[in-house]
């Protein structure tokens, strides 16, 4: 994945809470056995209203998405991040996340930004006054900052997390940090061999 430093686009506020992974990206999408063109399945069920908060011309393009609290819960579909991702966003700002979305947002490269519930709702005011204002999320600083009014909050990641993003690090790129470590032990270790254990007919000798 790319390396992730500093994020600068339009929020969406979807306002609500305790959205599943299901609600993200209905089951009937889970199929598909390409990774990309899930960006139409998100929020499908929602999206066939019109005055779906998506659907609203003033918020066409954002790149952040402001959720309520408990965002990600449910099953642990990694396709709820790809789908989000597939859309458009980069991050999402919500006062509490589920623990496994977030953990797969960590591997794919979106930006899980935990806020409280007051910064939450004040910037989806902020947003809905004025959904032109540019949200900048730093993820080397640890703020959310909204340079036109002047807003500006701090939030956590766990180092682990926050050093995955700004280096670009996936579970492979993780691995491949150790490629020399791997290869020495590959190249010192022989693989037990199964030779003699049974006979011809498949039998353990043995047992």
């Amino acid at each position: 994945m790319k390396p992730v430093h500093v994020l600068e686009g339009r929020a969406v506020p979807l306002e609500r809470s305790d959205v599943d992974t299901d609600q993200i990206i209905p089951s009937e999408w889970l199929k598909r056995v390409e990774r990309s063109g899930f960006g139409r399945g998100l929020f499908s069920e929602w999206r066939d209203d019109t005055t779906f908060v998506l659907n609203l011309p003033q918020y066409a393009g954002a790149t952040i998405l402001l959720a309520g609290p408990r965002f990600g819960t449910g099953s642990s579909r990694e396709h709820a991040v790809w789908a989000l991702m597939d859309y458009g966003f980069q991050a999402v700002v919500a006062p509490s996340f589920g623990d496994i979305f977030r953990n797969n947002s960590s591997k794919q490269g979106l930006v899980t930004v935990e806020l409280s519930v007051t910064d939450v709702e004040e910037l989806n005011r902020l947003v809905k006054i004025d959904p032109s204002l540019l949200v900048v999320v730093d993820v080397e600083r640890l703020t959310v900052e909204v340079p036109g009014v002047g807003w500006q909050r701090t939030f956590s990641l766990d180092p682990m997390t926050r050093e995955r993003l700004l280096e670009g690090w996936d579970d492979i790129g993780l691995s491949l940090r150790r490629i020399e470590a791997i290869s020495n032990y590959e190249a010192t270790h022989t693989t037990p061999s199964l030779e003699g254990v049974f006979d011809d007919q498949g039998h353990a000798r043995y047992a």
